[in-house]
């Protein structure tokens, strides 16, 4: 039983599982922010900012109904939720300007960089990766609203592997 103020409530397992699921997802999604903002901070060259700039944008929005969904769904109280959102909000453009700052002493192409740099984007990768097929598809396909319409089920599916498509033909420009 949890007390805030005067009202008393109490939190399912499901809530804080949710609730779990919603930090670590916002794990992930903070260091995938940070991983690519640095990158387009210590970019010098317009070819490289460029797709940085448009992989930034997509992944930010896309990435924020993510959250920010899962923040709804994991009844954390209002104040929880601004921090959260804020956090994720503010990541992205903070790291931009810390790798602006470094990308003189900066070089990118020392093996120490792409070490750091590798090891950070497979663990947000990871995490990312976990939570999208684990905790977030893996939830919407087993639930009993899918698992009764096959209906459903086939359009979720297409939608799914239309959507793995796209992205994937992204990789076109990066």
């Amino acid at each position: 039983m949890i007390l805030a103020g005067s009202c008393k409530f109490t939190l399912t397992k499901k809530d804080l599982l949710n609730m779990t699921y919603t930090q670590v997802l916002e794990l992930g999604i903070v260091s995938h922010s940070i991983i690519i903002g640095l990158s387009l901070g210590v970019s010098q060259s317009p070819c490289t900012i460029r797709p940085l700039l448009g992989a930034l944008s997509f992944h930010q929005f896309f990435e924020g109904f993510a959250l920010g969904g899962c923040i709804s769904q994991a009844k954390f109280g209002i104040l929880r939720s601004i921090l959260m959102a804020g956090f994720f909000a503010v990541t992205a453009p903070i790291s931009v300007g810390i790798g602006i700052g470094v990308s003189s002493f900066y070089d990118h192409d020392s093996p120490r960089a792409l070490i750091v740099e590798g090891i950070l984007d497979s663990i947000s990768a990871g995490i990312l990766i976990y939570m999208a097929l684990v905790d977030l598809i893996a939830a919407e396909f087993l639930s009993k609203k899918m698992k009764s319409n096959f209906g459903n089920q086939m359009v979720s599916f297409i939608a799914l592997f239309l959507g793995a498509g796209l992205m994937a033909s992204l990789a076109v420009w990066a």
